[in-house]
């Protein structure tokens, strides 16, 4: 083992400048036996540092290598497993147990105690040593012996110590100078022995020869013990006065502290001064404005402002702990409020005297609009009563009461004087629309003139939002009428008011343009009056604060309005909000009235009016919605613009209706029906007021619910006619339908379009194949026999030995219709047409044409059939098809 140590010393530590102090034989715990060493190592150099090195031989050669160290100051537990029965067996615990078994018990009880004494000496760490010896835990070197670092301990702990390199170096010399010392190790030691001899002489004879000089030293050292008492003394006399000095200093020092703090506290007194006496001192010339200051000029009101904020400042100012116990301050602060109060009630009783003022003099300025439809202008009493806007921001936070207040009072008296105004505005306007005085005289009309039934509607709208369009007058109903369906017309309920003789294209322009000036005069007083609650009041309107803020739309009969709410506002931003549109509500509260009844007239005149006030009122209430969807006016506009939406539903739903409920005479014939004609006049109507209009799709969805009234409507008129057929019928009106959306080209009607067409298409077709069944029919019944025998199975040319429909029976059918007789057979169905179709459509040339094309295609067929059936036989009809288009074309010249 020793031999190993001096190799793992020399191989292994010395190199890295560690000393091994012990070793121990071990392999781990329940696993296969591989030895290794575990060695405990500290460094040479200071601060030692004491380690635990696990070394392990190499696979490849006969030489060790260090795997794993520790260091001792992370060992928590030494487990020795029995601290009475030996055992080899022992646990180190550092980051994890380490579970060993020693190759001797020995071995294990030296490495554990070189542990203990290695902590005791280094680290003085408490690492618990359980299950071992306590003869195992005692210091071998008294603790009281002093030994140098370098060799003491060290070599309690283990007797070997390795030389160095000096002394190295001397004993090979001292070998060099004797040869034989290697060869004959006695004489080499016997000659050390002769030479120890020898110095030891040397030192006894210089022992004895510096007695002398010692004695010389004994009372040298004597003499400085003398010296030293006699410094001794003077010093003490020296602290005992040092000690005299020391009080007083402590004296001064105190004294010095005392003058010290006297000064901080007088620098703090007097900054205490300074602050109540800058802050809570208010100006003489302050003082005066709030008693005496004037109120009616614009310096007076500066002024007062200016003391005003002095004086809020002033009682708003943070005092500090401990100030407001200051009878000079309670003092101060009730002089205060004394001034606040009296200012607030002095302002308070002039506000509301402008209040009242403002009332008187505007209603002198009513006889002047009471003719004209324009309201009042407000903007100079806005315009001076915001010079005392500072002032209400100082009154809402110094005296919500008195702030309130006036709140009130301006509601109160600016709702009575609005209110007035509004009403005689709406007069006016009513007046206007029905052409009547006060005292309900009619104004002078214009006559209505013939030409006034083409008159096209001027332009309705430009680039503030109105309709540009023109439209037909609606008389165009009767003149287009054939004279049958003018002696219905009294029978028939009039849809929407549609006729010229009740109201003409001037009057809705006309109406259209009071509608849209009452709005316009309407929108800028309330928006004026809103800023200027804003403004006057300190209310915020808009939000100035982060948020989110999300606009909804809700539908109400249809109508979208939008709704906005907003998130992350705080709420006195939102209750601020609330108190504007509560403020306008009261002020403007006839407004909505108002407005219905201007339409319930409108619609009473005409109800057709309902598409002009549909169209107006979505353009300002999209307008208003785009500046503050939540404001007074876009909620009173979005309002009324149900109402008008309904009346515009019910204005659909009546002539729906009509369509339903209409009549027809059984002995004239029917021609274009009055509702096919009027829902004409009521799309290009519609199209020229709704040209570029934002409610577009309410019209579309209108036209949808009129366009299938319309068509479920003919179909059955048409089904009940008896003087007219009902191809004719449904031909006619559809073919009217198709060229009426064909020409205002209504998108949202296209399939509509398509579907009238194709009713047309189709009805044409069956009344020209039901008509034409008739000229020839002998020759029709003969040809349908023969194809029914060869749909038997006869075949085709076996079909002239049949007895009916042999060459006999061909040739006497063939000579019943003569080119005379097709003639006269074709005129009178011309003069049958005729009667059936109507002037005003113009289909007759339509319909003789088709009944040309589908003639001569039946001649060709009955030709086939000839040629198939009775081949070789020689027989043709005794008209061509040149004498086909002569007879068509002669007849029609002839008519």
């Amino acid at each position: 083992m020793t031999a190993i140590k001096h190799a793992l010393q020399r191989d292994i530590f010395t190199p890295n400048d560690e000393r091994l102090l012990s070793i121990v034989n071990v392999c781990k715990a329940g696993k296969k036996k591989r030895n290794c060493f575990l060695c405990a190592t500290v460094t040479t150099e200071r601060p030692v540092q004491v380690n635990v090195v696990k070394v392990k031989k190499s696979d490849k050669g006969d030489f060790y290598k260090r795997q794993t160290a520790w260091a001792l100051r992370d060992l928590a537990i030494v487990d020795a497993k029995d601290a009475v029965k030996e055992s080899p067996e022992f646990d180190l615990h550092f980051d994890k147990v380490y579970k060993w078994v020693a190759s001797s018990t020995v071995e294990k009880n030296t490495f554990i105690s070189c542990i203990w004494k290695l902590n005791q000496r280094y680290l003085r760490k408490k690492i618990d040593f359980i299950n071992v010896s306590s003869q195992l835990l005692e210091e071998s070197v008294p603790s009281g012996e002093n030994q140098s670092v370098a060799g003491g301990d060290e070599e309690a702990v283990d007797e070997y110590q390795e030389l160095n390199a000096r002394e190295e170096q001397d004993i090979e010399i001292m070998m060099e100078g004797c040869e034989y010392a290697i060869a004959n190790a006695e004489a080499f030691a016997e000659k050390l022995s002769r030479e120890l001899q020898v110095l030891d002489g040397a030192n006894i004879q210089s022992i004895m020869a510096s007695e002398k000089q010692v004695n010389i030293l004994m009372k040298l050292l004597d003499e400085a013990l003398k010296e030293v008492d006699q410094i001794e003394l003077k010093l003490s006399s020296y602290e005992e006065m040092l000690q005299s000095v020391k009080e007083q200093m402590d004296q001064i020092s105190e004294s010095n502290h005392l003058i010290h703090l006297s000064n901080t506290n007088n620098v703090k007194l007097l900054s205490e001064i300074e602050f109540l006496v800058n802050h809570m001192d208010l100006a003489k010339g302050h003082i005066k404005a709030l008693q005496e200051g004037d109120l009616t000029s614009s310096r007076g009101i500066e002024a007062c402002t200016n003391a005003a904020d002095a004086l809020l400042q002033c009682m708003n100012v943070a005092l500090r702990p401990g100030h407001d116990m200051l009878h000079a301050v309670k003092q101060q602060q009730q002089r205060f409020s004394d001034l606040r109060e009296q200012f607030a009630r002095r302002l308070a009783s002039h506000l509301n005297s402008v209040f009242v003022q403002q009332g008187h003099d505007q209603s002198s300025t009513l006889a002047q609009h009471s003719a004209e439809l324009t309201l009042p202008n407000h903007h100079p009493f806005h315009r001076d009563l915001l010079r005392y806007a500072k002032l209400m921001e100082w009154l809402k936070n110094t005296d919500y009461g008195k702030y309130e207040g006036l709140t009130k009072n301006y509601m109160d008296y600016l709702s009575r004087l609005y209110e007035r105004e509004i009403k005689d505005f709406f007069e006016v306007a009513k007046i206007k629309m029905t052409g009547t005085t006060r005292e309900g005289k009619k104004f002078a009309t214009l006559p209505r003139k013939e030409s006034a039934v083409k008159q096209e509607t001027e332009s309705l709208h430009g680039s503030s939002g109105k309709l540009t369009g023109s439209t037909s007058s609606l008389n165009k109903l009767s003149v287009q009428s054939s004279g049958n369906r003018r002696s219905q017309s009294s029978s028939l309920l009039d849809m929407g008011n549609m006729s010229a003789s009740d109201l003409d294209v001037a009057d809705r322009t006309k109406f259209d343009k009071i509608f849209e000036q009452v709005l316009s005069e309407l929108e800028p007083l309330c928006l004026a009056e809103q800023d200027f609650i804003s403004k006057f009041f300190k209310l915020q309107q808009h939000q100035t604060t982060s948020g989110t803020t999300t606009n909804e739309v809700e539908e109400v009969d249809g109508v979208a309005l939008s709704r906005s709410y907003t998130s992350g506002v705080p709420q006195t931003v939102s209750s601020e909000k609330d108190m504007i549109r509560q403020m306008m509500t009261k002020i403007f509260r006839c407004i909505e009235p108002e407005l219905n009844n201007l339409i319930a007239l409108g619609d009473k005149i005409d109800s057709f009016n309902s598409l002009y006030m549909l169209v107006k009122m979505s353009h300002h209430v999209w307008t208003a919605q785009n500046v503050d969807p939540a404001s007074f006016l876009s909620t009173t506009l979005g309002n009324v613009l149900v109402t008008v939406k309904r009346n515009f539903d019910k204005c659909i739903s009546n002539q729906m209706k009509q369509m339903d409920e209409v009549k027809i005479s059984k002995k004239s014939k029917v021609g274009i029906l009055p509702f096919v004609a009027e829902f004409e006049e009521f799309a290009a109507l519609a199209e020229s007021i709704f040209k570029n209009a934002e409610r577009r799709g309410d019209l579309d969805k209108a036209y949808i619910k009129l366009i299938r009234a319309v068509f479920d409507s003919v179909e059955k008129v048409a089904n009940e006619s008896q003087k007219t057929p009902r191809d004719v019928v449904m031909m006619e009106n559809f073919h009217h339908i198709f060229a009426t959306l064909s020409r205002l080209k209504i998108s949202c009607l296209e399939a509509e379009k398509k579907e009238a067409k194709q009713k047309y298409t189709d009805h044409l077709q069956s009344y020209v194949i039901y008509s034409l069944g008739q000229p020839l029919e002998k020759l029709n019944h003969f040809f349908e026999g023969v194809e029914a025998r060869v749909a038997q199975g006869i075949r085709e040319e076996e079909v002239s030995y049949q007895l009916a429909f042999n060459k006999q029976e061909l040739r006497k059918v063939i000579k019943e219709y003569p080119g005379k007789e097709v003639k006269k057979g074709l005129d009178n169905l011309y003069k049958k047409v005729d009667k059936h179709l109507c002037e005003e459509e113009n289909l007759l040339q339509v319909v003789w044409h088709s009944m040309q094309d589908e003639f001569i295609r039946q001649y060709k067929h009955f030709e086939g059939l000839i040629a198939r059936c009775y081949p070789g036989s020689g027989i043709t009809m005794e008209f061509t098809i040149q004498d086909i288009l002569d007879y068509c074309s002669s007849i029609a010249q002839s008519h």
